[in-house]
């Protein structure tokens, strides 16, 4: 089962899994909210998951930034700052579009697929545009 799609579920359940940031292991808050077969899946897959979250320690904040908005835009873990400023800011929503776009022209056909695979300088540009254009929304609604 892909890494993505069994957190996607959980997210989905209602329970929250992450990497704790002080002692850098997954952990995993309203546990009892994520469906047996899920969390089956989830201890099979532990490594693959393990790996996952800790790829992303590595990576620029806008591109956590544009991984934030992914998981918005699919329904698994909300963002309400992220959500208004993408209703209020229609540009920014059409660039991340173009965005996923640009990532689908270069294989990117699966949402559980980890989409950093297809990026390219192209897509690499436009996550840094969309970045800039957050941060500079969340200072204006400060």
């Amino acid at each position: 089962m892909q890494v993505l799609k069994i957190l996607s579920a959980i997210w989905k359940s209602g329970a929250n899994i992450y990497l704790d940031n002080t002692d850098n292991r997954i952990a995993i808050k309203q546990q009892d909210l994520i469906p047996t077969e899920v969390m089956q899946a989830a201890e099979q897959n532990f490594q693959q998951i393990d790996d996952w979250f800790k790829s992303w320690t590595k990576e620029s904040n806008e591109k956590v930034t544009i991984m934030k908005m992914v998981h918005q835009i699919c329904g698994w873990q909300h963002n309400q700052k992220l959500n208004e400023w993408l209703c209020t800011e229609v540009e920014s929503l059409d660039m991340f579009n173009d965005w996923m776009i640009v990532l689908a022209n270069n294989g990117w056909k699966d949402i559980y697929d980890d989409y950093r695979q297809f990026e390219n300088d192209e897509s690499n540009g436009m996550a840094l545009e969309l970045y800039h254009r957050a941060v500079t929304y969340a200072r204006k609604v400060q």
